[in-house]
């Protein structure tokens, strides 16, 4: 440990998650005095700085739930990936696991990456149910579940990873249960979030590409009725809460301020994709959504389909 936090190889975080371009960005930031500095650091890297082809790396490097990590994989992550993956190995049976490789291989071929998600303490029969509830999603859907899940992983390996650095234990003998308890704990302690509760995503599906340089809105609706109502003139009713424009990787930078509740109420995001596409079919988009009271700790994300003759979108949390 040095003066001021633990410096931390760019390696060991190579090993948290398998993304070079985070374990790059991580072992840049000054030494982490705490579990919770590391733990908000790494998730404003991996969803503002990673592009898609660093989710990729990250999501290839691990085993297919139900196997065992090839030799060539990184030790300590081999190893944490059997200590994540024991309750599911424990409870399977011959056909379970049988019928979960089954599901793994169609998973993969339709997606084009394997079936991701945070197997600590998870039974086999729950880990299938979850792939069977998950992959009739459209790929861009899956791709972003596939990316939360894998943040989940991440934060779980680096109270593993400080632990070592605490007590410098065998990285294998570290008990799961026991670095999940920590990384909850560091939840309750710093913000929620680390990007804006609403953001978007463009992708240009005739081109096979994210759809970079187009200009988008952030408004919420304020007007004199509690909704916008169709046929109605909206003038005036539309209130501007930033804009950006998407970036190589078709994503829009900050629309709002980072906070922990959003406010409910009814928003709209605008698409200037005219401009992207001169003499397009759809000289602009409009997005309209309503965010309930319920609603309000929740991360909006409304990415977009771009193809020569439709759009269509998608609303999750």
């Amino acid at each position: 440990m040095e003066e001021g936090g633990f410096k931390i190889e760019e390696e060991e975080f190579l090993a948290c998650c398998g993304s070079s371009q985070f374990a790059t960005e991580m072992a840049k930031s000054p030494p982490f005095s705490s579990l919770g500095e590391a733990v908000t650091a790494a998730r404003d890297i991996w969803f503002n700085k990673v592009d898609v082809t660093g989710w990729l790396q990250a999501f290839s490097a691990h085993p297919q739930i139900g196997h065992t990590p090839p030799p060539s994989s990184h030790s300590t992550s081999a190893q944490w990936s059997k200590g994540e993956q024991s309750t599911a190995l424990a409870t399977a049976t011959t056909s379970s696991l049988q019928e979960l490789y089954q599901w793994n291989a169609k998973y993969r071929e339709k997606f084009g990456f394997i079936f991701l998600i945070c197997a600590s303490g998870k039974s086999t029969d729950g880990i299938l149910a979850e792939l069977k509830k998950r992959y009739p999603n459209r790929p861009i859907v899956e791709f972003e579940i596939a990316a939360e899940e894998q943040m989940k992983i991440t934060e779980l390996r680096l109270g593993n990873l400080f632990s070592t650095k605490e007590k410098d234990p065998s990285p294998g003998n570290v008990n799961p249960t026991v670095a999940a308890k920590k990384v909850e704990a560091v939840k309750t302690q710093t913000p929620t979030r680390t990007r804006p509760p609403i953001t978007t995503h463009v992708l240009d599906i005739s081109r096979g590409s994210p759809a970079a340089g187009i200009e988008v809105c952030l408004e919420m609706w304020k007007g004199h009725q509690p909704r916008p109502v169709f046929g109605e003139s909206t003038t005036g009713g539309w209130v501007f809460q930033g804009s950006s424009t998407t970036n190589s990787d078709g994503r829009s930078g900050q629309l709002m301020n980072i906070v922990d509740a959003v406010n409910p109420g009814i928003y709209r995001i605008s698409f200037n994709t005219g401009k992207y596409c001169p003499g397009g079919f759809f000289p602009c988009v409009f997005i309209v959504f309503e965010i309930r009271e319920s609603q309000k700790l929740e991360h909006f994300h409304v990415p977009l389909l771009l193809s020569p003759f439709s759009f269509s979108t998608y609303r999750g949390s």
